[in-house]
């Protein structure tokens, strides 16, 4: 069986279908799985051992591009794929299987898709109150019982390329590495306070730690501040990394951390599919929709009347779902996982 997966648009959203892969490929032993997809996720679904081949999709987030999408459905027909299954709910993402003329076109209603999907589901948001619940129950027939456990992702690191990247950002494994990754592309409410991670990265350099903290070029400054608000005699301990690295590199990266400290973001997810030791703050969102999938993690949350809100800024403009949860709280968390780690002194 050939199956092409239209894959999602966030990089969160595509480390956690690598659950229906895992599925995709138990059920249909020696399927071919190939994914349609941003470029940028490349470096992912190469660490997807279930992924054959990723096809870059050349189109900017939320473009329609009818054109580019029909000669993209036109050069895949020759691929004969058996089975499409789009993830994303738009109307548009679901045009390139259906110009490819792939026989079978499962997603949800989603967008007005009549015609364009021939498998069309109703989602039912209490049946499946997750995230990778709902992918997973597009990789099979319609209402057929989940598997249990479900599959959680695992990402594949390659010795070479994480050794090459610690090379060329001028690193070393010295000292136990907590990553921090304060960043988060949806919105500001899902962003703890710098100050906070600052509290954080203080007492684990002061235990003898090094901390990289991790992002994308519109976390760097954030990221500077966060060093800068450290000691002086602590600051070269801390690698300021947001903007510096690919996608592949942060990967590497976070696959070395002893400890991960992040808000619910891309970044969240890969340290979780890396299996890490994770802790993640959670303000305007819910680990009942997007949990981390590994079992060695802490959820920190305040738990206020007002969130989860889901929305990208604070509705009440307060964000007090974030700005009272205390550094404390996470520094505890990080002690459960790591109740050996408050141990380590600082390498004379």
């Amino acid at each position: 069986m050939k199956i092409l997966v239209v894959g999602p648009s966030w990089v969160g959203d595509m480390v956690m279908a690598q659950t229906l892969f895992i599925h995709l490929a138990g059920q249909h032993p020696g399927c071919v799985i190939d994914v349609l997809a941003p470029a940028w996720s490349r470096p992912l679904l190469e660490r997807m051992p279930q992924v054959r081949r990723a096809i870059d999709l050349p189109l900017g987030h939320g473009a329609l591009q009818l054109s580019v999408r029909r000669q993209l459905g036109l050069t895949l027909r020759v691929e004969g794929y058996d089975w499409a299954i789009t993830l994303p709910n738009s109307f548009k993402s679901a045009l390139v299987a259906a110009w490819a003329r792939i026989p079978r076109r499962t997603g949800w209603r989603g967008e007005m898709r009549y015609g364009l999907l021939n498998d069309l589901r109703v989602l039912d948001k209490q049946r499946y109150p997750l995230m990778i619940e709902r992918f997973i129950a597009l990789g099979q027939d319609a209402g057929a019982a989940l598997p249990s456990p479900l599959p959680a992702p695992r990402l594949e690191i390659d010795p070479g390329s994480r050794a090459q990247a610690v090379e060329s950002l001028g690193l070393n494994r010295e000292r136990p590495v907590l990553v921090l990754c304060p960043g988060a592309e949806f919105g500001e409410a899902k962003r703890w306070p710098e100050a906070a991670y600052a509290q954080v990265a203080k007492a684990r350099l002061e235990q003898g730690w090094q901390v990289w903290i991790l992002g994308s070029d519109k976390d760097r400054e954030g990221a500077e501040r966060i060093r800068q608000a450290l000691p002086d005699s602590l600051q070269s301990c801390c690698e300021n990394l947001a903007g510096r690295t690919v996608l592949a590199q942060a990967v590497d990266l976070i696959s070395l951390a002893n400890a991960v400290v992040s808000n619910d973001s891309g970044l969240m997810h890969i340290a979780a599919a890396l299996h890490r030791p994770l802790v993640v703050v959670y303000g305007s969102t819910s680990p009942a929709f997007t949990p981390p999938l590994n079992p060695n993690h802490a959820v920190v949350s305040l738990g206020l009347e007002c969130s989860p809100c889901f929305k990208r800024d604070c509705p009440l403009g307060h964000t007090n779902c974030l700005k009272q949860l205390p550094s404390s709280r996470v520094l505890e968390a990080l002690d459960r996982l790591l109740p050996e780690a408050a141990a380590i002194e600082v390498k004379s």
